[in-house]
């Protein structure tokens, strides 16, 4: 998986290839759907009910899609076990930069609780840490406009973009700015790859 973000592969597909046993040419629009619900399924602890509801499949077919899946990314399937099983012993779980959130809930008697809980362990270090990629690139951003003497304001962040009101005369310095402020905030094993569009509205940026 490593490999194809670096290559700029298609991750959707790539998995649906592997999920699928096909090559990647060879996948189709509905099994590249499917193969994107259980990459971002499984980031929250997805089970076979969930996502047969989420992509109208039997709860059989389900599973399967979610167990081939673990078992050709292998290295996924460990990083979860390793995850639930530290947040059992210690209480907690932290993003890759230290900000902790303590998941009280896996101690709870009541069954239901305690998988909320587990799905939140696995959760939170992935999310959390785009989210404090995310506020150190606005950190970033904002500095270089002060950096430069820019007037173009850092109004919004939302999820994982930034929305910036930028005067006309600054838009070329401000666009390329922006994307390398926000690729290499940090250096991770794969590639943080942003786009950036332009319009006189956020709608017209979509």
């Amino acid at each position: 998986m490593i490999k194809a973000f670096k290559e700029g592969v298609d991750i959707h597909k790539e998995v649906a290839s592997k999920v699928f046993n096909k090559k990647i040419e060879d996948v189709t629009y509905e099994e590249r759907l499917k193969a994107k619900a259980v990459n971002f399924g499984i980031v929250y602890g997805i089970s076979d009910f969930g996502l047969a509801e989420q992509i109208k499949i039997s709860k059989k077919e389900a599973k399967e899609y979610i167990d081939q899946y673990l078992m050709k990314y292998s290295g996924i399937k460990k990083f979860m076990e390793n995850i639930e099983e530290e947040a059992k012993e210690k209480g907690y779980v932290c993003t890759k930069f230290g900000r902790r959130r303590n998941i009280p809930e896996l101690k709870s008697p009541n069954f239901m609780i305690r998988q909320f809980g587990s799905r939140a362990a696995l959760n939170m270090p992935i999310q959390g840490t785009a989210a404090d990629i995310m506020k150190m690139a606005m950190i970033e951003v904002q500095k270089k406009i002060e950096e430069y003497g820019l007037k173009t304001k850092l109004l919004l962040q939302i999820h994982d973009e930034l929305l910036l009101e930028v005067p006309i005369n600054e838009v070329e310095k401000v666009k390329e700015m922006l994307k390398t402020s926000m690729e290499n905030v940090v250096k991770l094993k794969v590639p943080l790859i942003a786009e950036v569009s332009t319009g006189d509205d956020w709608y017209k940026c979509k």
